[in-house]
């Protein structure tokens, strides 16, 4: 017995395939011709029926059967009742129903589930439209609109299991990155799914985190412009570059800061101008959280200190925290040093600003009055000012050291506090 499938131009049945295939002969096999070619094509995507598997949800689905090389290959089966929709459409000229076009998304949902392509899929059921159209039919025109809305359903069934594909390995890869940055995975479970990325726990990690005007998420040009120029330098074994609360985050092994200064500076180019941060090497599984609040602490004194670097390292800024370890103390320290300053003209911010350019030009007036675009008579005022109210000489060795110590915990406890 043959089927026979139409030719799309003349509309005459151009071949007749048998439904199964025998082996050939072994041996040379002889050159193919146009013919054979045009069989073996035909014979691909336009298969013999198979026994179909049912699934769970009650449709029908493809069969897998073996190819040439012993690989499992998929073939697409028609929908049930495809052949019937035809038939009724071609006899009253109505199209498709809701019900109809919705077993036809399904079907072709579990055809994606099951491994068919989308070209598989809508090449065998054009053949099937040929093979089945009705004899003497003259409403030919709703006959194929139906055809164009069931591929369109097969078509949106399948990029609806695609999706779902996808959105539930984006959920599992975010579940990952989530227990891997907060260190609230089991270890074990944690390093298996990080071999898969490349990621080795026996080697220590360091996480960078770098933050721009905007929030981001993975989708987005910045991440992905930042992730290329990463990627495409150092290739994307054991390296992770992924975004979390907005910001950019890369994950590399300890012995590799070069990937790391190099994520900062292509963050800092891709997002105008922000700022990055790098943790410090932690091992193993649960090291990577360390890191990651490291450097989320030494972004967050960045910018409280107003620090102009644009890369910041958390080994750097250790002492900071040391400071303002014990909050009563350098409060108190805040109040009674600074807390006169609440008393001057224009308030304490001025002030603050002087000495904070003062202390980070080293103590030299020169280069202070060019950092506030001030002359150096007018800074010299400023500083005989402070002396004044708050009783410290900023130029003498035996207050600098708690004038110094009360502007940065000024910076750091945000003092004074906003006026309302």
């Amino acid at each position: 017995m043959c089927r026979e499938v139409w030719s799309a131009s003349e509309g005459q049945p151009s071949l007749c395939l048998p439904r199964l295939r025998k082996a050939g002969p072994r041996g040379r096999r002889p050159a193919p011709t146009s013919e054979t070619f045009k069989s073996a094509v035909l014979q691909r995507y336009v298969a013999p029926r198979s026994p179909v598997m049912p699934t769970e949800r009650g449709r029908q689905v493809t069969s897998v059967a073996s190819g040439p090389n012993g690989s499992a290959r998929t073939r697409a089966q028609t929908c049930p009742g495809f052949e019937a929709l035809l038939d009724a459409v071609a006899a009253t000229g109505r199209g498709p129903t809701e019900a109809e076009l919705e077993e036809l998304r399904s079907f072709g949902e579990g055809a994606a589930v099951s491994g068919a392509t989308v070209r598989a899929l809508v090449v065998h059921h054009l053949s099937r439209t040929r093979a089945a159209w009705p004899a003497g039919t003259t409403g030919s025109d709703s006959v194929l609109a139906a055809v164009q809305r069931a591929v369109e359903a097969l078509c949106e069934g399948h990029e609806r299991a695609e999706l779902l594909a996808v959105r539930h390995q984006e959920a599992a890869r975010r579940e990952f990155i989530d227990d891997l940055l907060y260190g609230s995975g089991e270890p074990g479970r944690l390093a298996e799914r990080a071999e898969r990325l490349g990621l080795r726990f026996s080697h220590a990690h360091v996480v960078a985190v770098a933050e721009g005007p905007v929030p981001y998420t993975e989708g987005d040009a910045v991440p992905r412009l930042v992730e290329r120029a990463v990627t495409g330098r150092f290739g994307e074994r054991s390296i992770l570059l992924t975004t979390k609360d907005g910001r950019l985050i890369c994950i590399a092994p300890g012995d590799r800061r070069q990937v790391l200064t190099h994520f900062a500076k292509q963050a800092h180019a891709a997002t105008g101008g922000g700022r990055a941060a790098i943790g410090r090497p932690h091992p193993g599984a649960d090291g990577i959280a360390p890191s990651y609040e490291e450097a989320l602490r030494a972004l967050d004194l960045a910018g409280r200190l107003d620090l102009e670097d644009p890369v910041v390292h958390a080994a750097d800024l250790l002492v900071y925290p040391v400071l303002t370890r014990d909050r009563q103390a350098m409060e108190d320290l805040v109040r009674t040093t600074l807390g006169p300053l609440l008393r001057a003209r224009g308030g304490p911010e001025p002030h603050l600003e002087t000495l904070a350019a003062y202390f980070d030009s080293g103590c030299v007036t020169t280069q202070a009055a060019r950092r506030l675009s001030l002359s150096v008579r007018a800074l010299t005022y400023r500083l005989e000012r402070i002396h004044q109210f708050t009783g410290s000489d900023p130029a003498d060795p035996r207050h600098r050291y708690a004038l110094q110590t009360a502007v940065i915990g000024a910076r750091i406890l945000g003092w004074p506090a906003p006026r309302t």
